[in-house]
């Protein structure tokens, strides 16, 4: 890309403007023939720029240089931030303590005299003595879930006054109360995801207060993270290393991981030390008595990675599917986001009662699948590959029906049940009474070591935090000749469950616009890395770990501050074209073709929009439709026949919707265009329709504000140089 020169008018300054594919636009120095090159600086991946200064004397032959760099921040101000994030540590410790507790309380209140043993105490009870508690406790705590839900999304955020900021704070609290009752019911998710969601609203909390952004409000979120991994699991290593899987790699700042570590590890460790004086200091789960034979076993805890892998892109293939299954029941049926957590309860307390494993109770019930507590019996092979297509099949249906929790458990929970059916197949195989296969030299160990390995695997495939998972176990059962098994599995599973792999790519239009933009060049790459991280490719998928779990998106790292502010209403087209449910499909493809749009709004009454329809989704029918049809029969076909098919998108968004929002949307249902409807609009019928938004609306609306922020550090630089 050629360079261009910054503007004449700083004439004691010859400066150049490189336009990085990676990083905003940085000023440099030009090199002076003889002369040294300058360094280079990018603070918080924001639009600040840094200013290097060289004078250079009239006198070539002394070829003096100086360099004048912008004053460094000050010591106590990265001190108040290391203090904030101590406090941040604290606050989420004794948060999570207080929300372990009540979900404690919760189980004890709906489970009055149950065994503390996990659920297997259903396999010992006569069903027809059981069943209407198993159901109805779930059922119960799906319809406060509900409740709570409507509450929190009632709750508006779209102004910036002090009073929207403050009952904002509210919306986190109620989402912590309805994880609670969710995990106190036993539906079938896990609390580490709400942990770290409340270590997250915390240091965000403190963001606000002192109005930090970029690096310190990102590093105040990687300490909130950490501790809530650290006070969730009482692994306080594990939790710095996912504050720096989850939030500083993804971050642009180069500097964020040296400048945010010392914060990660004091909050993760202050975190772990509430935990342990509020808990004990017993870990999360119990750690079985396991062994290991030989090196020899290495490609059996490979093979298991494999089998680990593919079990994580099941439980996310089926979070997907479940979640789009009931949109459209929610769509065809009328149900209402309220009852649909009820619903999900009614789910799991039915297969509850055939497979009591599935309901929430602590890691108890992990406890089991290790048979790592003293008289209990352990679970059949059979029973054990059962229990992990059940656990997928509850663990994805609550989320889509929209209770709250976390994945993290339900992943220990499936790894290890993956881990110890694999173990005991492998040890019947080769060294089983009658083994199926003979070889010497290959001694099988127990299967809690593959339960164990099977564990941090799958969470790791889950989740994208392959190096937190083999730390985690690591720290669970300090014992370093785990590491080598583990690394490979782990190694193995993550690269099966990659995004590269497996993600859905979606298609973003923006190359052929970016050629023919008359926005200077210079404001292009201000966006260039946002897009990148907004643009969903085959390399990132987060939008899909938002769906399985919502605690990996506690920050968008790679978000500039200079785009927060934009909403819907700053990017989106009044001017469309709209058809009804009887119009002919040839009348909406002749529409398309003479307004040069590829999509036409379905609306009722040309004002209560109903959906949209893509000329992609048209073209998808219409491959269908010519084998099943005959040639006259697909000429009468009409709109309404392609909405029947599913082909049409029906997911809109407001005027004042972050705008962030509207292509979070965009990315997680694979759609290019949103209609846009008024604030008014009943959710029940989602219109009157003002408008439409797009990829490339919501590019012009970055590349503009990229410019305007571009050329008022301009006038800035100009400022100082005066």
């Amino acid at each position: 890309m050629a360079p261009s020169a910054a503007p004449s008018s700083f004439s004691s300054t010859r400066l150049l403007l490189l336009a990085s594919p990676h990083s905003p636009p940085t000023l440099l120095c030009l090199r002076r023939a003889g002369g040294r090159s300058l360094g280079l600086s990018r603070r918080g991946g924001s639009a600040r720029l840094r200013v290097v200064r060289r004078a250079v004397e009239e006198d070539e032959s002394r070829g003096q240089e100086v360099e004048e760099e912008a004053p460094e921040e000050p010591v106590a101000g990265r001190d108040l931030v290391t203090l904030a994030a101590c406090l941040v540590g604290l606050l989420t410790g004794v948060s999570v303590v207080l929300f372990n507790l009540s979900v404690h309380e919760i189980r004890d209140v709906f489970w009055d005299s149950i065994p503390l043993r996990g659920a297997s105490w259903l396999r010992e009870e006569p069903i027809d003595e059981v069943w209407q508690r198993v159901i109805f406790v779930p059922v119960s705590g799906g319809v406060i879930v509900g409740g709570l839900n409507t509450l929190r999304s009632s709750i508006k955020t779209d102004s910036n006054a002090p009073v929207s900021k403050i009952r904002s704070a509210f919306r986190p609290f109620l989402k912590a109360v309805a994880a609670s009752f969710t995990l106190g019911t036993g539906n079938s998710l896990g609390p580490e995801g709400p942990s770290v969601e409340i270590g997250s609203a915390i240091a965000k909390g403190f963001g606000n207060v002192f109005e930090w952004d970029g690096g310190k409000r990102l590093s105040l979120v990687a300490a909130g993270s950490a501790a809530g991994i650290s006070s969730g699991f009482n692994a306080a290593v594990a939790g710095c290393f996912f504050a720096v899987e989850s939030v500083l790699w993804p971050s642009a700042d180069s500097s964020s991981l040296a400048n945010s570590t010392p914060m990660v590890i004091l909050s993760s460790v202050i975190a772990s030390v509430v935990s342990e004086i509020g808990l004990g200091s017993d870990p999360a789960f119990t750690v079985p008595e396991y062994d290991f034979r030989s090196p020899t076993e290495l490609p059996l805890y490979l093979l298991l990675g494999v089998f680990c892998g593919l079990v994580s892109i099941a439980l996310s293939r089926c979070t997907s599917l479940a979640m789009e299954a009931v949109e459209s029941l929610q769509r065809a049926t009328g149900l209402r986001k309220a009852a649909s957590p009820a619903l999900g309860g009614l789910i799991v307390g039915l297969l509850a009662l055939l497979y009591p494993e599935v309901l929430y109770w602590g890691f108890e019930n992990v406890d089991i699948l290790l048979e790592s507590r003293p008289f209990t019996s352990g679970l059949s092979t059979t029973i054990l590959v059962q229990l992990i297509g059940v656990k997928i099949l509850a663990t994805s249906l609550c989320r889509a029906f929209g209770l709250v929790g976390g994945y993290y458990a339900p992943s220990l929970f499936i790894g290890a049940a993956t881990g110890m059916a694999y173990g005991k197949f492998m040890r019947f195989t080769f060294t089983g009474p009658v083994p199926l296969l003979h070889v010497p030299f290959l001694d099988v160990a127990s299967p809690q070591a593959y339960g164990l390995v099977g564990m941090a695997a799958t969470l790791a495939g889950v989740c994208k935090v392959p190096l937190t998972s083999v730390l985690l176990l690591f720290e669970l059962t300090q014992d370093y000749r785990i590491v080598l098994p583990l690394l490979g599995a782990v190694g193995l599973s993550s690269w099966i469950a990659s995004p590269q792999r497996f993600s859905k790519r979606i298609r973003i239009k923006l190359d052929s616009w970016e050629d023919k933009s008359s926005i200077p060049q210079q404001a292009n790459n201000m966006l260039t890395q946002n897009k990148q991280a907004t643009s969903m490719d085959a390399a990132d998928s987060s939008p899909e770990l938002c769906k399985i779990e919502s605690s990996l998106c506690v920050y968008d790292a790679n978000e500039d501050n200079i785009f927060k502010n934009l909403t819907v209403a700053d990017a989106m087209k009044t001017k469309y074209f709209s058809v009804s449910m009887t119009t002919p499909l040839i009348e909406a493809l002749d529409l398309m073709l003479a307004e040069r749009q590829p999509f036409v709004m379905i609306t009722a009454n040309n004002t209560s929009v109903r959906g949209l329809l893509a000329l992609e989704n048209i073209q998808d029918f219409c491959r269908a439709a010519k084998t099943n049809r005959a040639q006259d029969e697909v000429k009468e076909l009409l709109i309404s026949h392609v909405c029947q098919a599913g082909k049409c998108k029906s997911w809109s968004v407001t005027p004042q919707m972050p705008l962030t929002t509207a292509e979070k949307i965009m990315d997680s249902h694979g759609v290019d265009y949103l209609p846009v409807v008024s604030e008014d609009a009943n959710p029940q019928d989602r219109g009157p329709l003002i408008g439409f938004v797009d990829r490339e609306c919501i590019a012009i609306a970055r590349r503009a504000t990229a410019t305007k922020e571009f050329f008022s550090s301009m006038y800035e630089i100009k400022k100082e140089e005066r």
